[in-house]
């Protein structure tokens, strides 16, 4: 076991706790010692949700290892019921009360509660996050489907969208329309938005779309051998894969193929004299294996980029993503440790990264713009507006979040180019369009700012820069001084801190 910084995905219950903050009517209990409940500000700070997780944590110390834990278990489940009043509760352990053994499914299993208590086995030492949404959401299908009678209407499932996951209720919904637009209906969305008694129709579906492998296709496996559905082995990502996707269906569903690409601006966009400028860029993927396959399609066949390494860190989705990489006659580099990432990017000098939140970072440190394709992400990749990856409008958005990094890093790079022209240098101001009338002044009244502290001032982030030279000159006049140094400058900081 090893310690990281940072890490891509977490403990499986984890996992699991993205599918119960998923669903409606599902209550998690979750043997946990005091300090393990930090998954709540994933979903509350991350994904800005407005109520934190269906969670109930037994939350034991140190000094209750020398008493009865279970029993403290099983007082939280009764506890939770009676609150909470869910159609289902599931149980489980973290990867600190595993090693206590007290094992949650036979506790809560003898409590005879009247609802179904669903044990969750997550072997926390072996496996991680998305094995545990993955396993949670098949031992949910196993415990409550039921056989019942297909929908008169054409219809299928919607498998995999969970909590935290990277535009997952976007992706649903542009999905949605373009199955409705096929005439195909929609009987069950799972996890998302389903509940206990919504996962129990799931066999009245004629088939399943599979939106996310990494959480659902166990589940779509299991529905196949029990009801004999079929499923849709395409990831709606991009112009190309969203065209066979719909293909896909219309086999499955026996319809037409059709739908309004009326929304799509993608190819007139890439056809523009604009974007032939990005032709030819070597780009590296990395994240989770679905994201990063459909991601490696788009950015050659249809925005022209050369892909010049790609990974995963879900080794579950190791070999599909190794056999992409020797099409594209490259080694797939298959790795949790983010410091691997960073030698391969830093080895490859791309002109792009397309990765999560942890390839940001490492763009930022290595000056290489990056745009976010996949988990982990961080709360800017929650966006409120409409911004799906999946169908038509997932092509546009995808064109704008790739396309910008590198038009902004252009303009960066032109700025530092010309730093020192009349126009562009520091002391010219904001904008050669407005005059110099626009910059700010070197000393206000009697005060003068010297160079150093002028030089510090501009490592202030922009949006507080004025701020920071108007407290910093009343600090000054206030005591009299006639001159602002950088000593005086970090004075005038600690000063308004307090």
């Amino acid at each position: 076991m090893k310690l990281a910084v940072w890490t891509y995905e977490g403990p499986p219950h984890v996992g699991a706790i993205r599918v119960a903050t998923a669903m409606e009517g599902l209550h998690y209990v979750l043997h946990a010692p005091q300090g393990d409940t930090y998954a709540d500000l994933l979903f509350t700070m991350i994904e800005r949700r407005d109520k934190r997780p269906p969670v109930t944590y037994t939350t034991f110390q140190a000094r209750d290892l020398g008493a009865d834990t279970a029993e403290l278990f099983q007082t939280a489940c009764r506890e939770a019921y009676e609150r909470f009043r869910p159609e289902a509760l599931i149980v489980g352990a973290s990867c600190t009360a595993e090693l206590i053994q007290d094992d949650p499914g036979g506790l809560a299993e003898t409590m005879g509660l009247p609802v179904p208590v669903i044990p969750l086995e997550l072997p926390s030492y072996q496996r991680k996050e998305n094995f545990g949404a993955s396993e949670t959401f098949l031992q949910l299908c196993r415990h409550l489907c039921v056989d019942v009678e297909r929908t008169p209407e054409v219809s299928c499932n919607i498998l995999g969208p969970t909590a935290l996951g990277f535009r997952h209720r976007d992706d649903v919904a542009e999905v949605e329309r373009m199955l409705a637009e096929m005439g195909v209906a929609v009987n069950v969305v799972a996890p998302m938005g389903a509940r206990p008694s919504n996962i129990a129709r799931l066999g009245a579906a004629h088939f399943n779309v599979l939106l996310y492998p990494e959480t659902g296709e166990e589940a779509a496996r299991y529905l196949e051998r029990r009801f004999g559905q079929k499923w849709t082995k395409t990831v709606p990502i991009g112009v190309g894969a969203s065209h066979d996707f719909l293909v896909e269906v219309a086999e499955l569903a026996d319809v037409p193929a059709r739908s309004d690409e009326s929304r799509l601006r993608l190819p007139w966009w890439s056809r523009s004299v604009d974007s032939t400028y990005l032709t030819g860029k070597r780009v590296f993927l990395f994240g989770d294996g679905s994201h990063v396959m459909a991601a490696a399609r788009v950015a050659r066949e249809e925005m022209g980029f050369e892909v010049a390494g790609l990974g995963c860190y879900n080794r579950e989705m190791a070999r599909p993503v190794r056999a992409l990489a020797r099409d594209y006659g490259l080694e797939a580099l298959i790795t949790d440790d983010y410091l691997e990432v960073e030698a391969a990017i830093a080895a490859l000098q791309p002109e792009l990264i397309l990765g999560t939140q942890m390839e940001r970072h490492i763009g930022k440190r290595l000056g290489i713009p990056c745009a976010v394709i996949s988990a982990p992400v961080h709360v800017q990749d929650f966006p409120a507006r409409y911004a799906p990856q999946m169908g038509w409008e997932g092509a546009n958005v995808l064109f704008d979040t790739w396309v910008h990094p590198l038009v902004m890093g252009l303009e960066e790079h032109l700025l530092a180019m010309f730093r020192e022209d009349f126009e562009f240098n520091d002391a010219a101001g904001p904008s050669h369009h407005a005059g110099h009338g626009a910059v700010e002044p070197e000393a206000t009244g009697e005060v003068i700012w010297l160079a150093d502290a002028e030089k510090e001032l501009r490592k202030v982030p922009f949006f507080v820069r004025g701020k920071a030279r108007r407290n910093t000159e009343s600090f000054a006049t206030e005591r009299g001084l006639a001159q602002i140094d950088v000593d005086t400058l970090y004075e005038a900081k600690a000063h308004y801190a307090r």
